[in-house]
């Protein structure tokens, strides 16, 4: 079973993210190598950019209610090919700081808007092992374009053209505005008592490896959108030039979308706590290493570790939202908002770090800023976890001990009584 038109949902999820990913990540060495931009200078921008996709996304369930999926979709893409066409027009002159700074919040906006319904188109009407197929394709579709988009922005910054990458996600925003025409005004959903749904049993462990995993999901954008608008600092002091940086930090993408491969191949990490647990731990320890590696290899480690437990995480997280919410834009929304969420942390614990610099210094102050939120989400997602494993455990003891009782009650011997009644004797009146 199969939503309807899902070769042009790939597409469109293609399309859309080497889009988003060219801007999302690309814009901030394109504003470091052009126009001079310092790390604080990224940080508001990055931080402007998640608080509106966070809004966005949180808008987007009201939005689709008054206007359908297809509609505000439509909405969304076309609204940001004009921003990526504006911000082109006026890039060989002196206004591009100035659009830059007006134009891209506003595409983050329209990335909040535009995920969530994406998301719903993909898994409805699918019962929960469809969904994971699903899932695994929408994320492979658009994770395989992450590091593509990186590693495109290198030469497209070299280039003579200053132009050419805004108008580059303008034109991939027109391809999808054809693509679009087939799809359906909104998604078909399966009935909440449609036989296929899970057991209330199961989703209720479905909804606490749901709260585990979305705020692991957070600690890895906020540390991930942290990175993102230091990478080309980062990489620069290391000696390595723009086309070299983009194409390394496209590492951490490239396993994020291995791990993806797997995660909707196999199903061995499906409803088990450790393997959420590996992964909340592994997002701290590979941002460390890549903040603070001396090395060039010490770096590309922590891109690894970190890559390999945010597509655990996020895999996770978008999976049982959707079995949870019956594939709907509200479980896409909230799943987004946290994304945008983490999109404008990050900068903004990186902001706290460039504010503290001059006092103690640069290293200390981004780890004063960062270590609060990240060891809040790590307990708030490890809470839920241990508390369902203790369940498990209690359910599994008391079955045990109730047949333990019996079979005790059992083994013991059985005592004559005490006081054995005398047979009656005949009465003298009757008869012999």
């Amino acid at each position: 079973m199969r939503p309807a038109n899902h070769l042009p949902l790939l597409a469109i999820t293609f399309l859309e993210s080497f889009a988003t990913v060219l801007l999302e990540r690309g814009l901030y060495f394109y504003t470091h190598e052009r126009l001079a931009f310092s790390d604080a200078a990224n940080l508001w921008l990055a931080l402007a950019f998640g608080v509106a996709y966070a809004g966005g996304a949180m808008a987007c369930h009201r939005l689709t209610q008054k206007w359908g999926e297809k509609r505000l979709l439509w909405i969304s893409v076309a609204a940001q090919m004009v921003l990526h066409g504006a911000m082109a027009a006026v890039a060989q002159t002196g206004a591009l700081t100035a659009a830059i700074l007006l134009a891209f919040p506003l595409v983050g906006l329209g990335n909040g808007l535009k995920w969530p319904v994406v998301e719903s188109y993909i898994s409805a009407g699918l019962p929960p092992e469809h969904t994971l197929r699903a899932i695994g394709r929408f994320n492979v579709a658009w994770a395989v374009t992450v590091p593509l988009a990186v590693w495109a922005t290198g030469p497209m910054i070299a280039w003579p053209w200053p132009w050419l990458l805004f108008a580059a996600a303008a034109a991939v925003n027109v391809v999808t505005l054809i693509l679009m025409r087939p799809l359906p005004p909104v998604p078909t959903h399966l009935e909440p008592d449609h036989p296929q749904r899970p057991a209330p049993q199961e989703l209720r462990r479905y909804a606490a490896m749901l709260a585990g995993s979305r705020w692991s999901m957070l600690a890895g954008y906020i540390l991930l959108f942290l990175l993102a608008p230091l990478m080309p600092r980062i990489f620069a002091d290391l000696g390595l030039g723009v086309q070299r940086a983009t194409q390394l930090a496209a590492m951490l993408d490239v396993m994020r979308l291995l791990v993806f491969l797997v995660m909707g191949t196999v199903t061995l990490w499906h409803g088990r706590l450790g393997v959420l647990l590996a992964a909340s731990l592994g997002l701290p320890l590979g941002a460390l290493a890549v903040l603070y590696g001396s090395h060039l290899a010490l770096v590309l480690a922590g891109e690894i570790l970190f890559g390999a437990a945010m597509g655990l995480v996020y895999y996770c997280a978008l999976y049982y939202a959707m079995v949870i919410k019956n594939a709907s834009v509200e479980a896409g929304g909230a799943h987004e908002s946290l994304v945008g969420l983490g999109l404008a942390l990050g900068p903004m614990t990186g902001l706290v770090g460039q504010l503290l610099a001059g006092t103690v210094g640069p290293t200390a102050g981004v780890m004063i800023g960062v270590t609060p939120l990240v060891l809040v989400c790590l307990v708030g997602g490890l809470w839920p976890l241990a508390r369902l494993r203790t369940e498990a455990a209690a359910a599994t003891t008391l079955p045990l001990q109730a047949s333990s009782a019996r079979e005790a009650m059992a083994a013991q011997p059985t005592a004559a009584p005490a006081w054995t009644p005398a047979p009656p004797t005949p009465d003298e009146d009757t008869p012999a």
